[in-house]
């Protein structure tokens, strides 16, 4: 890298050191070192400070749950994939109740009902209102007395709670067992062990016990008084206040100072976005390259991928289904053979498995241009690697669909459903997919190994290895928990491969794949792309790793996890700022990158030669998705008072599938239509199929946020504050008028999304199969590639 002429303010200066490849390694290490002690403070308080697993006696000394007992009930939540139907601590589904939230609601009016026969009992009359007042405040100091002794292990019970716990077991095997039907969830006889309930129910207990009782040496719970419930006196507790506003400090200061120095880079004479040097590939190129045997081995991934994305949409419109049961107008009552929790399963697996499947077969087709030579010996591991991905696909979907359904008897932990939302598939399954990301490293590092240049570590070849690797090592937090442990650990450790994945190294990933993209375009040049990937980098993982901690506010965590999260939650908002920033620059990246640039032959290029328009769309869209999805939606749910209220809220949905198919869903479907492109012979190509289905996606998607998920999100916030989680995660709040109805106006959007974007995108790719062009043994770059032919009449436009 040439040195530059360094301006003579001091920022200019720290700006230019800073953008100057050798000085890189002293902030990364910085921030990676920062990052994992916090992270690793995370994990220290979380075995440390955990509630513990008790055991519970009555008051005369009988054993009424024991800590065994409590294990087997959170196997049973497990094993029947509960976590798909509702949540516990808030973590799951929205469907059903969260087990927790009203778990405890149950066992405050139960304990009432029995402070009031008592009082009736032993006075011979009705309570009076003040009466009922002062038993009511009572009862709340009941729930809030901590009497666990840690030698014993073991919890002495009131004789109100000892009754409670009756009541509860009555409840849920009333609910699981003896008033379910066909029309409800759960059907009759997905559980019918009665000892199995009683388990249940007493799981539910311990996570009520820990959601009421205050923690030792503090007057709140062990989840800081979560979830809402005034009337079992859980309210927000003054930390939480406090690190809301520290918080909202933290991130108006740091985008303060990020406008200043962008203020200041913008006069740099090196931008991020510098154009490339040599013109944007043109239709020309494209149409006369010739793939290698690797490259053109890639489509089979992209192939299925599409295929897994309309299977995951349709396990969408089930799940969607149970709500309003829709299809019954159509004669088709599948809510009633087919229970929630394996759709939604299928949807969640579905949505990891076909975008892992996309960035893994793009990584496969980038590798020979980025190298410009095809590695002998690849193609059999890449076939290698599809079977085992094949394998993993069917395999994991059918444990999903046979484990809750009681049909693996004890195998359904190993190849059925583990029952972690997210993290739905058997274990030996995820084995079996740490054995595909570690193949995929190996086939990464085999294929750029040979454009590695020494003492120069940031090339792009080097990031593209780095992030590929560091997605197999987040993978292995996955393996630490078992079905039995301690539900707060174990979910810590769920929360390290999902959070870590989407918020840390799956950003980087992304960046370096789209980076790449722009340089395989013609619109960057190489250094401008490192440079964003280092900056990207810096920031994704100085807010990421410990911006995790966000997911901990409730999780029965000390609050200096929750002022942690506090911080740097809404920090991870801060490089979305820099995007938003370049947005413009980038939407219009196509038309600046033409300034000064010519062709070979010395002619101007125009923009209607650039070859990959419908590629770009999907790469703007996952920048404004990235800004408003991820953004926006994300960071209005993240300081803990707002948390508090919303946690186990539609408003939760809501980021998560504006965040997660806005960004890695545009950015997977521009990288199988990139490599598509350039795969198929080109009287393939449609290029108004493909803009009718970005249309149809993005627009979907936006009128799924804006007629359902955010609306019903905001009625359903609302209903916390006014009564409590219980109440808006029950089945009168979601069987309601209001809740149903947006729920059909979600149809609107989600019809959209499916039929006018993924069905016909998918019938495009698919269709194409059969029209891939032949492969080669050796890599010639799309210079070399240029032939004189006869013009082909194509379907661009």
């Amino acid at each position: 890298m040439k040195k530059e002429n360094l301006p003579q303010n001091n920022t200019k200066k720290s700006l230019n050191y800073f953008l100057q490849t050798k000085n890189w390694w002293f902030p990364l290490l910085f921030i990676l070192i920062i990052s994992v002690a916090g992270v690793g403070m995370i994990g220290f308080q979380t075995y440390n400070d955990a509630p513990p697993m008790t055991g519970f006696k009555a008051s005369s000394g009988d054993n009424l749950i024991t800590q065994t007992t409590i294990e087997k009930g959170q196997i049973v939540f497990h094993k029947y994939a509960l976590m798909e139907y509702g949540s516990f601590f808030g973590d799951g589904a929205q469907r059903g109740p969260d087990f927790t939230a009203e778990a405890l609601h149950k066992v405050l009016l139960f304990m009432i009902e029995f402070r009031v026969k008592e009082f009736e009992n032993n006075n011979a009359r009705l309570a009076s209102d003040m009466e009922l007042k002062i038993i009511k405040e009572n009862v709340k100091d009941e729930i809030k007395e901590n009497k666990y002794d840690e030698k014993s292990n073991i919890v002495v019970l009131t004789d109100a709670q000892t009754y409670a716990i009756q009541k509860l077991r009555e409840y849920y095997t009333n609910v699981f067992i003896d008033s379910n039907s066909e029309d409800s969830f759960p059907h009759h006889g997905y559980i019918s062990n009665r000892e199995e309930v009683k388990d249940l129910s007493d799981f539910f207990f311990w996570g009520a016990w820990v959601c009421g009782v205050k923690r030792p040496g503090e007057e709140f719970s062990y989840t800081h008084n979560w979830p809402y419930d005034p009337e079992a006196g859980n309210n927000p507790t003054s930390p939480v206040i406090l690190w809301s506003v520290l918080g909202l400090l933290a991130f108006v200061l740091s985008c303060g100072i990020v406008l200043y120095f962008i203020g200041q880079y913008n006069q740099l004479p090196n931008k991020f976005f510098k154009q490339g040097t040599s013109g944007f590939l043109t239709f020309e190129q494209i149409n006369n390259f010739t793939p290698t045997k690797t490259q053109k081995a890639s489509f089979k991934f992209f192939l299925v991928a599409i295929v897994l994305f309309l299977t995951q949409v349709l396990s969408g419109v089930v799940t969607l289904n149970e709500f309003v049961d829709f299809l019954s107008y159509a004669g088709i009552n599948i809510s009633k053979k087919i229970p929630v929790t394996i759709p939604r399963s299928w949807h969640l697996m579905l949505s990891l498995y076909w975008i892992s499947t996309c960035w893994i077969a793009s990584s496969i087709f980038i590798i020979p241009i980025l190298t410009k030579n095809e590695k002998k010996g690849q193609l059999p591991l890449i076939n290698i690697l599809f079977v085992l991905l094949f394998i993993l696909v069917v395999g994991s979907l059918s444990g999903m669909v046979l484990g809750p359904l009681g049909l693996l008897g004890d195998w359904w932990y190993l190849i059925g459903h583990q029952g972690w939302e997210f993290v739905d598939l058997g274990k030996l399954y995820q084995g079996l997919l740490m054995v595909i990301f570690v193949l995929w490293a190996i086939v990464v590092y085999r294929g750029v190994r040979p454009v590695f240049i020494k003492k120069q570590p940031w090339n792009l070849p080097n990031w593209f290895f780095y992030s590929v690797v560091g997605i197999p090592i987040l993978f292995l937090s996955g393996f630490v928990a078992q079905p039995e442990t301690n539900f707060v650990i174990a979910d810590f450790w769920r929360w390290m491969v999902i959070h870590m994945w989407v918020e840390a190294f799956f950003e980087v990933f992304v960046t370096v794949i789209v980076s790449y993209l722009m340089v395989l375009m013609g619109l960057v040049s190489s250094q401008a792309a490192i440079r964003v990937i280092y900056i990207a980098t810096l920031l994704f993982l100085g807010t990421g790793l410990l911006g995790i901690s966000h997911n901990f506010y409730w999780n029965a965590k000390p609050v200096a996890t929750m002022a942690m999260g506090s911080v740097f939650s809404t920090l991870q908002f801060v490089p979305l700022i820099l995007l938003t920033v370049e947005a413009w620059r980038f939407k219009n990246m196509p038309r600046l990158s033409l300034s000064g640039i010519k062709d070979k032959n010395g002619k101007e290029q125009n923009i209607a030669d650039f070859a990959f328009p419908e590629v770009f769309l999907f790469l703007v869209a996952m920048n404004f998705w990235n800004f408003f999805g991820a953004g926006v939606l994300g960071i209005i749910i993240n300081l803990p008072i707002m948390n508090f209220f919303e946690h186990g809220t539609y408003l939760t949905v809501n980021h998560a599938h504006a965040a997660l198919m806005g960004v890695y869903g545009n950015i997977s479907l521009a990288a199988v239509l990139f490599a598509s492109k350039i795969l198929f012979t080109p009287n393939k190509w449609n290029r108004r199929i493909v803009q009718t289905s970005f249309w149809s996606i993005n627009v979907g998607l936006m009128l799924m946020v804006i007629l359902d998920l955010f609306p019903a999100g905001t009625i359903q916030f609302k209903s916390v504050l006014d009564h409590g989680l219980w109440y808006a995660r029950s089945n009168d709040f979601i069987k309601g008028t209001t809740f149903e109805t947006l729920t059909w106006l979600r149809g609107i959007g989600a019809s959209i999304f499916l039929f006018g974007g993924v069905i016909p995108l998918t019938w495009f790719i698919v269709s194409r199969a059969l029209s891939l062009k032949k492969g080669r043994d050796s890599y010639i770059d799309f210079e070399q590639n240029k032939t004189n032919t006869k013009k082909i009449e194509s379907n661009y436009f």
